[in-house]
């Protein structure tokens, strides 16, 4: 089997993770590495044993041999560097959120239809064992339909005007940096909401400290949502089904075990993922490729436009404008 090799254009704390993620991908090879600091990329390629080693990004993507680019950049230039690698008819795999907007995200799959290349957000809680295992169980209505939903990811970060979470010119706050698990997992489990509400608080700098969302759904359902970078939460989400209660624990977006809860017995179930899981959505990308795919059949082009669309519409809500 012919490998498949990775470039990734970004070299960040995730990239690192994702490079040490592909260690554990059967078939896949991380080929290049590119930074605009050649320090840094000599230095990830070291550390992660890149084959090549590029100072820009442009250079990286002429590289005819490279097959598939995951993208780690701050989510502010996701867009342009989406735009770049599809260009260059590179398959692309891009940090979440996809982009800054709705406009941005159509421009960009409108790009891979039109170049016939494969392009994917990389949810990687999508992809993960439990998670697959609760959309599962929903599906199924084993325990009956969903009444109620609640999700947090909140931790304090420290206050730096200058880092990326306090850089509104990045796309900074809580949001869209970490508000998006949340969200992610309402839409997962229930689908797009009827109607939303949301409170803010901000910064200084005009980023959201701490988000606090509320989707309703037909039949009195809700999601009870909450982002903070200014205090430690659960970051786990509970499910309250009709006739048991399911808890992902800490933290909900990342490998972690499940309990259900019924009026009979307590239940946890473990999954034994011993990888940080960043492998999980690499395999399925290689399997697209393989398999000569343009879009995820899991990780699809409508959902990462729900996404976004609801982003979108709680920034709007919260008057957070980028």
């Amino acid at each position: 089997m012919k490998k498949i090799k990775w470039g990734i254009l970004g070299l960040g704390k995730i990239a690192g993770k994702f490079a040490t993620a592909l260690k554990d991908v059967e078939g896949a090879e991380l080929y290049a590495v590119a930074s605009r600091s050649i320090t840094k990329a000599e230095s990830f390629a070291k550390t992660h044993g890149a084959t090549k080693l590029f100072s820009s990004y442009e250079s990286m993507l002429a590289d005819e041999a490279l097959d598939v680019v995951y993208i780690a950049t701050p989510h502010v230039f996701h867009y342009e560097h989406t735009l770049l690698c599809l260009d260059n008819k590179k398959a692309v795999l891009c940090e979440k959120p996809f982009a800054i907007n709705k406009k941005q995200v159509e421009e960009m799959i409108a790009r891979a239809q039109k170049q016939q290349v494969f392009l994917m957000e990389a949810m990687w809680t999508q992809f993960l064992p439990h998670f697959k295992y609760v959309l599962d169980l929903i599906e199924s209505e084993k325990y009956g339909k969903i009444k109620s939903l609640e999700a947090d990811f909140g931790f304090p970060a420290p206050v730096d005007l200058d880092k990326r979470l306090y850089n509104k010119s990045l796309g900074g706050g809580s949001l869209l940096d970490i508000g998006i698990y949340p969200i992610f997992m309402a839409l997962s489990a229930l689908g797009v909401p009827e109607d939303i509400e949301a409170q803010a608080i901000f910064s200084e700098t005009g980023i959201d400290k701490e988000c606090n969302m509320v989707f309703k759904y037909p039949k009195n359902v809700k999601a009870n949502l909450r982002s903070s970078i200014i205090e430690q939460t659960s970051t786990a989400a509970i499910i309250q089904f009709e006739n048991a209660k399911l808890t992902l624990h800490k933290r909900f977006h990342e490998p972690t075990s499940i309990t259900i809860q019924t009026p009979e017995l307590e239940d946890t179930k473990e999954f034994n993922v011993s990888s940080n899981g960043y492998n999980f959505e690499a395999e399925h990308v290689q399997k697209m490729l393989r398999e000569g795919k343009t879009e995820s059949t899991q990780m699809t082009f409508k959902k990462s436009l729900q996404l976004i669309d609801l982003l979108d519409k709680v920034r709007t809500k919260i008057g957070l404008e980028y």
